[in-house]
């Protein structure tokens, strides 16, 4: 099985941006996590990050027949990108929504993803968890 991770923009600044929202976990950090955990159950990962929202786009297009499932967070484009929705549903891969904080603790305009109703499920408010819980739910849904 061969999952691909997907961090959309401001990602490269985590540890460092909003301490207190985010955590003080950097994305390399998280990524060691993700691989540690996805070595024992046997599972082989890809970890990217792009500020770009057609970079992302086009990595979703380009995951068709390599990878089994996506796990995204797609950060601020879960609430604006009608370009990765339309991308997640035209590739027809598994792609579980996740986020770092509960979005929908936070502001009004968090509390809509554009992107959910294209994705398998979401997870968030689980901090750096967040990505070992969309490993998981990504070998599930595979498994089902």
């Amino acid at each position: 099985m061969k999952i691909l991770f997907l961090n959309g923009p401001n990602l490269n600044l985590l540890g460092q941006r909003e301490p207190e929202v985010y955590g003080r976990t950097t994305l390399a950090d998280i990524e060691a996590m993700v691989r540690d955990r996805a070595a024992k159950q046997k599972v082989e990962i890809e970890f990217r990050q792009s500020n770009l929202e057609g970079e992302l786009v086009t990595w979703i297009q380009e995951a068709k027949g390599k990878f089994d499932a996506i796990v995204l967070n797609a950060a601020a484009y879960t609430h604006t990108s009608i370009a990765l929705r339309d991308a997640i549903s035209a590739v027809g891969i598994s792609t579980i929504e996740i986020h770092l904080s509960n979005v929908h603790a936070r502001e009004e305009f968090r509390h809509t993803s554009l992107i959910a109703p294209v994705c398998r499920g979401v997870i968030a408010g689980f901090g750096a968890n967040s990505y070992v819980l969309g490993l998981e739910a990504a070998i599930i849904v595979k498994a089902v």
